[in-house]
């Protein structure tokens, strides 16, 4: 069973957003069609593809839907098949790192100075050591193959 090609029909009347969410979402479903895929999900993703092609939706509400099939498509790709994109680790760990590592860094560091206002002085810090993780789990998944040919941020 392969994937389905995405047929929603754009215009010049489509905002320019639009036209880049849909050419991602394609870009998207073309690398997964490369992949060997099992079944269930090849199946499910079909499902997501033939709700957005047989979607009347126009302008914002079809930006919308095709945002949240991209994201189901992902979830799904990360959950199931440890599939990610290009730099998907190091974000969260950016986040996970000021959390986990600044603020208990800053605060010690705060108390040691005797001012609370160095609480400031862990949060990058800690972002750092959590692009350093993420990016390490990145190149991992790379090697791996489990890595996506395009950036996160840009799907």
């Amino acid at each position: 069973m392969d994937l389905l090609d995405l047929n929603i029909n754009i215009d010049n009347t489509h905002s320019k957003s639009l036209i880049r969410k849909l050419n991602k979402l394609n870009s998207l479903i073309s690398e997964l069609k490369e992949r060997n895929l099992p079944e269930e999900i090849i199946k499910e993703f079909n499902t997501e593809i033939e709700k957005l092609n047989s979607s009347p939706l126009k302008g914002k509400k079809l930006g919308r839907l095709i945002s949240k099939s991209k994201m189901y498509i992902l979830q799904t790709l990360d959950k199931k098949l440890k599939i990610v994109p290009k730099n998907a680790y190091r974000g969260r760990w950016l986040a996970i790192g000021m959390i986990v590592f600044g603020i208990p860094m800053g605060t010690a560091y705060g108390l040691a100075m005797g001012n609370m206002g160095f609480v400031g002085v862990g949060i990058p810090i800690g972002m750092v050591i959590g692009m350093a993780i993420g990016s390490r789990m990145d190149k991992k998944a790379a090697k791996e193959g489990r890595q996506l040919k395009f950036e996160a941020s840009e799907v």
